[in-house]
């Protein structure tokens, strides 16, 4: 990275990262052991299953959030959310919509994703404990429109600092 964007990045607060690694791909084995301590908070995934560039995608993302395989679950949207609760372990739970329809189902809003973007949704489930859902886009989207893959780290970061005032 060039010295003008690394000044700029450090003028927004945002710290520089730098691959320790050559390839660019993650066995899912690797990931597994990227923290096996124990759980900190659990992360709920909802969207389409991701394939081929997305899917690598999706790993890094775990790596970055350095969460076991413990910490996080995929949902599907189409899943019956009224049956979804949040774990009895008492941890702190967030939901990450990846894509419009995805948000849009498990959240009952009705508004484009523009506007479901950087609030704090709430997931439709009928039960009494408030689960927060972040709604980001799809991770196809990303992988086709690399330049938006800012908008996914603010999501992440807004979902980061709600799991840490719960």
């Amino acid at each position: 990275m060039n010295n003008t964007n690394s000044a700029f990045l450090k003028e927004m607060g945002i710290s520089e990262w730098v691959s320790r690694d050559g390839g660019h791909e993650q066995p899912q084995a690797e990931i597994a052991q990227v923290s096996e301590s124990a759980p900190r908070s659990h992360w709920w995934f909802f969207g389409s299953k991701p394939q081929g560039e997305a899917e690598i995608l999706f790993q890094n993302i775990l790596r970055v959030l350095a969460l076991n395989t413990q910490e996080w679950s995929w949902k599907n949207p189409a899943d019956k959310v009224s049956e979804l609760s949040a774990p009895d372990n008492g941890l702190p739970l967030v939901a990450i919509a990846f894509g419009g329809p995805a948000a849009q189902k498990i959240t009952g809003e009705r508004d484009p994703l523009p506007q479901l973007r950087e609030t704090v949704l709430a997931l439709n489930n009928g039960a009494d404990d408030e689960i927060p859902v972040i709604a980001t886009l799809d991770l196809n989207q990303l992988v086709s429109q690399p330049k938006d893959k800012a908008l996914l780290w603010q999501d992440l970061l807004l979902a980061k600092s709600v799991l840490q005032n719960i």
